[in-house]
């Protein structure tokens, strides 16, 4: 299959270093925000990297639920793919792929575990169904077919009423606590703008990076 005229020119817009907060964090709310005004859907939707006991690596796309100085903040089953691979190696990546603007955001990062109380409080704000959902689902487990999964569903919502769902003892938050970002945006030409920022002591270093 050769997907060569599936070639797009990028020219929307530029970024200068003169642009970029100080501060990564600041960087990537107001990008955040200006992709919420664009109307992407769901921007805080990322793309998780880990990788296994051998080192292979393995992506999937998870919500980001909250960013903050103590890091970036997502919930998940601890007993799937990737928290079998956070277990054993707890560095990790995130990426933003705001296409219809041109832009990408890169983090990496150790992730630790949220405090059972952070993800109690998460958990009771979710909707009904899925808290149900975080019950019925053995993530990444093997399930002989879709009727298992609709017969767990309903006989957890004959026996867990609206408001009463208990928090299963495998799910919970994970943070990642970022040591670098990238800012990418796209350019004519490929010679796209991209800006790294790297945890020092002192505070954070940016640097420019050939596209």
């Amino acid at each position: 299959m050769d997907l060569s005229e599936l070639r797009k020119e990028y020219a929307d817009h530029g970024l200068d270093r003169h642009e970029l907060q100080a501060d990564p964090l600041e960087q990537f709310r107001h990008w955040f925000a200006q992709a919420k005004t664009a109307g992407i859907v769901e921007p805080n939707a990322m793309v998780l990297s880990t990788t296994d006991a051998q080192g292979c690596p393995s992506s999937r796309t998870v919500l980001l639920k909250a960013a903050d100085p103590d890091g970036f903040c997502f919930f998940t089953n601890y007993g799937s793919r990737k928290g079998a691979h956070l277990a054993k190696d707890a560095r990790a990546t995130l990426l933003f792929p705001w296409f219809s603007l041109e832009r990408q955001i890169h983090i990496t990062g150790s992730v630790t575990k949220t405090s059972e109380e952070e993800s109690i409080a998460y958990f009771a704000r979710r909707p009904y169904g899925s808290q149900l959902g975080a019950l019925v689902s053995e993530q990444s487990q093997v399930i002989p077919d879709r009727q298992y999964l609709e017969t767990r569903l309903a006989a957890l919502r004959a026996q867990h009423p609206e408001g009463k769902v208990p928090k299963p003892a495998n799910w919970g938050g994970y943070r990642l606590k970022p040591d670098s970002f990238e800012f990418w945006q796209g350019r004519t030409n490929r010679l796209h703008d991209r800006f790294l920022y790297v945890r020092k002591a002192a505070g954070w270093e940016i640097t420019r990076l050939a596209p």
